[in-house]
């Protein structure tokens, strides 16, 4: 994607990780930007799930809620129901999406304890281990291939079982269900008590049962629009809001703004992502992918 002024260009690329990692990632994804004249551009992502991300050129300036980092070749986001604003010059990227099965595989920390955040993951001891990385990854004179290789052999070494697979299998199956509207259909379908829900949910998923319902709805709009801007709202609306009221509202607490406010805004960098996504990988945003 190139901008109709010139000023940057953006490619997008999604790989499948291998099937004995199935469950685990979103995608492993690479990214390039190019900026005119040594700019920089911003855009604000959309709740999601943990990531780690890898920058060859230029480092990101990001914030999430109260967490700024800036200038760090590795960053890091817990889940999120908040948006990561950011600012990027011309770069190269790879991102690693986990997936709760993924988070419970290879995060030793309750996901709850750090969602909203974005930090420096050399100095984090929830992801420094994926430091090693960097090397790899942030040479952009190594080819595409060997630094997918490179993730895929990391993610081989560090990956441990968990005793709650099918547990987290079973409450992300329910989740993305769009007829699930209740805590309590939600226990349902998952085979758990809402105690137990409770609890499985704030340890791998970052959140409680019901605002991972409501970030779902949400989501399920955002990505319908982004995919069709030139839609309205109303029509983006997913048909469990209860009036458009209802959206604006749950819009200003995900994402900062309303829905006039963010549509007004320019989106260099998701607007591609999104579309190339959903293309390419049948999903448009991380919370809608299913588990595995």
């Amino acid at each position: 994607m190139t901008d109709e002024h010139g000023r940057f260009r953006v490619r997008s690329n999604f790989h499948a990780p291998p099937p004995e990692f199935d469950g685990c990632f979103t995608t492993f994804y690479h990214l390039s930007l190019e900026v005119a004249d040594s700019g920089t551009v911003s855009d604000h992502l959309q709740p999601e799930w943990g990531n780690i991300r890898f920058f060859a050129g230029s480092r990101p300036k990001a914030r999430i809620g109260d967490s700024e980092v800036e200038g760090a070749r590795f960053t890091a986001t817990g889940p999120s129901t908040l948006p990561a604003h950011f600012e990027l010059g011309s770069a190269e990227m790879w991102g690693i999406g986990f997936l709760p099965l993924g988070w419970a595989r290879f995060i030793a920390r309750d996901a709850e304890d750090l969602c909203n955040v974005v930090c420096d993951g050399e100095k984090d001891a929830a992801f420094s281990k994926f430091a090693p990385l960097i090397q790899p990854l942030c040479d952009d004179r190594l080819d595409r291939q060997a630094q997918f290789d490179a993730i895929v052999e990391a993610m081989r070494s560090l990956m441990q079982p968990s005793r709650d697979e099918e547990r987290i299998r079973r409450v992300h199956k329910a989740m993305i269900e769009p007829a699930v509207t209740t805590v309590a259909d939600f226990a349902e379908r998952s085979e758990l008590s809402v105690r137990s829900l409770e609890r499985l949910c704030c340890r791998y998923f970052g959140f409680s049962p019901k605002l991972l319902l409501r970030r779902q709805r949400f989501m399920r709009s955002l990505a319908t629009f982004m995919l069709d801007p030139g839609a309205n709202w109303t029509a983006a609306m997913d048909e469990h809001y209860h009036d458009q009221a209802h959206f604006t509202r749950e819009f200003r607490q995900f994402m900062g703004m309303t829905p006039t406010e963010y549509a007004a805004l320019p989106h260099p960098i998701l607007a591609s992502f999104v579309e190339a996504r959903a293309r390419m990988w049948g999903s448009a945003a991380q919370t809608l992918d299913k588990p595995g």
